[in-house]
């Protein structure tokens, strides 16, 4: 039994990350304290952004169009 209790939270833990990163973007990282790390052009164009607070680091891309007011976060996961 306890077994199932530790997977249930697992999974919650696992599917409350998925839905925080869905929702972070790198405005609201550098307000939440984050600081750039780092940049990186990738080959299929738009920019990664890597963002640190202590030991936390966490990769965002972004990307623009040319009909776009701003660069846009596509997403941001941590770095593991």
């Amino acid at each position: 039994m306890r077994n199932i209790a530790a997977l249930a939270a697992l999974s919650l833990a696992a599917a409350q990350t998925a839905v925080s990163a869905q929702t972070e973007n790198v405005q609201s990282l550098m307000a939440d304290g984050y600081t750039i790390a780092g940049v990186t052009q990738p080959p299929s164009g738009g920019a990664g952004v890597f963002l640190q607070k202590g030991n936390a680091l966490i990769f965002c891309f972004v990307a623009e169009t040319p009909n776009s007011p701003t660069v846009a976060t596509k997403y941001c996961k941590p770095v593991k």
